[in-house]
């Protein structure tokens, strides 16, 4: 029984010993352990630890029934003694033993809450990163898009004013048509002026061309 506790003991002390330090084994205990606490594991580790326990209990009862008796008796012979020495050692081995497999389930419980606190740590990190990329990225497309809306409305104003210099030149340009439609209105009602003026002209001399041929006539008669 003694030497089941010691290694069993040792055992406990090995593996707390490997969860507190980091190392290849480290790893590997705690899988271990995640085995263990799943399936059928925890109903097993809580009947030893009952049974155990009730061991512990009995231990107690028989120790306390020894001093009872050796008050009664007055005196403590050598069979009593060993006995309470032995039992004072199983009880201690055993408690000592439940406490380390308390330490040891607590340890293990912190460590796979710390990998979980870090793991989601780490998925924090990276979603603020993405985050702060896809920030920076958009500032980047912002200052972009004002590059070109600054180009457009520059772009905008030389329209503006092409167009503008362009309407001056149409507007002088239909000033000018406008004068040369009124001066060749002009030139036409001349034309009509001087046509008529030929043809009164034409219309007397050709009169005047009738009576000189008249009076020429008469004459020669």
């Amino acid at each position: 029984m003694l030497q089941l506790l010691y290694g069993v003991i040792f055992g406990e002390m090995f593996l707390i010993l490997t969860l507190l330090f980091k190392s290849p084994l480290r790893k590997l205990v705690i899988l271990a352990l995640d085995k263990m606490k799943r399936g059928k594991g925890p109903v097993m580790v809580k009947t030893v630890a009952g049974t155990v326990f009730v061991v512990l209990l009995a231990g107690v009862y028989n120790l306390v029934d020894i001093k009872n008796r050796t008050i009664e008796s007055g005196m403590l012979n050598p069979t009593d003694e060993v006995l309470m020495s032995v039992k004072m050692l199983e009880i201690s081995l055993m408690g000592f033993f439940l406490f380390l497999s308390l330490m040891l389930d607590r340890l293990h419980h912190y460590i796979r809450e710390l990998r979980f606190l870090r793991k989601a740590m780490d998925a924090a990190k990276k979603q603020s990163q993405s985050i702060q990329e896809e920030k920076n990225g958009s500032s980047e497309q912002l200052k972009t898009l004002a590059q070109e809306n600054d180009t457009l409305r520059t772009k905008i104003k030389n329209l503006e004013s092409e167009y503008e210099t362009k309407a001056k030149k149409a507007k002088a340009a239909g000033s000018e048509v406008e004068a040369l439609r009124k001066q060749s209105e002009g030139l036409l009602m001349e034309y009509d002026r001087l046509l008529a003026d030929n043809q009164n002209l034409r219309s007397q001399l050709t009169s005047i061309e009738q009576s000189t041929s008249h009076s020429d006539d008469k004459k020669n008669t």
